[in-house]
């Protein structure tokens, strides 16, 4: 199982140029657990796990990892505590499946250790994880996108951290690899404690993986909680200005956003009379 790790975010202010985009942000992550960070596009939910994972700095403020804040910890040394995949990752030109995921196991090494039969281990362990070891010997540039984002997360599985951080992770999968992608995550967190922190777009998705909900507007923390605390028809109005009906989803029980529109809620215009179709003659 995976150590507990504290982390906290206090007070937290970031902002690209001269425009904040998080405002006076405090949470606490809850360890060992699955958080996920809803809210509409512009919200600020990438650019708060871009400040967690210290690729940005905070204009004020601090996010604090076991007590330290994380943008004074030499980068190696995080990356063996905390593993990130953002939204957007490029890989060097020409590089193999292979390579690009043996590369999760750089925190790991020593400067003059060579690569172990423990690294071999953990990049076939993630390969098979994600169902890319049949793609292990071909270029990533060669890759559906698809394709391409599960190589990524096999990565981040590489770098066997205990927290995890993933923006979008289900980007450019169909329905099916998603599923399979958050019930591998879910599996990662139930069988070795990892905490996983992860931004997704899809609120029923979030509502079935999730533990931990954090609902975000306009740079600020409106609501969190568990998914049936935060996932309220108030709260969705709120956060996404959405009219909605909150059930309970038939196979998870966990809350089932479902929009109200004008095309479910109209009546199906009655047909004239004289619209009705003629018999063709014979």
């Amino acid at each position: 199982m995976s150590a507990d790790h504290e982390l906290h975010i206090s007070g937290l202010t970031v902002g690209y140029h001269d425009v904040d985009v998080l405002h006076d942000v405090d949470l606490a992550i809850p360890s060992g657990k699955v958080t996920v960070i809803v809210g509409a596009n512009a919200c600020g939910k990438s650019t708060l796990l871009k400040a967690v994972s210290r690729l940005l700095k905070p204009r004020a403020g601090v996010v604090m990892l076991d007590g330290r804040a994380v943008h004074r910890t030499p980068p190696k040394q995080l990356a063996r505590v905390m593993g990130v995949l953002p939204q957007a990752p490029v890989a060097p030109e020409g590089i193999t499946v292979a390579d690009l995921v043996g590369r999760g196991r750089h925190p790991h090494q020593k400067i003059v250790a060579r690569w172990s039969a423990a690294d071999d281990a953990a990049v076939a362990e993630a390969l098979n994880a994600t169902d890319t070891a049949e793609l292990a010997e071909r270029s990533v540039d060669e890759l559906s996108g698809g394709q391409r984002q599960r190589v990524w997360i096999a990565m981040a599985l590489a770098q066997d951290t205990d927290v995890l951080l993933l923006d979008e992770p289900t980007t450019y999968l169909d329905v099916s690899h998603q599923i399979e992608v958050l019930d591998l995550l879910a599996e990662l967190n139930a069988l070795r404690g990892t905490t996983i922190v992860m931004v997704l777009h899809d609120l029923n998705m979030a509502a079935r993986y999730a533990d931990h909900l954090i609902a975000m507007k306009s740079g600020e923390v409106r609501a969190t909680g568990t998914p049936a605390s935060v996932l309220t028809a108030e709260i969705v109005q709120d956060v996404f200005g959405l009219d909605s009906v909150v059930i309970d989803d038939p196979v998870s029980g966990t809350p089932l956003v479902v929009p109200r529109s004008r095309a479910a809620s109209s009546t199906p215009p009655v047909r004239a009379e004289h619209d009705a179709p003629r018999p063709s003659p014979r």
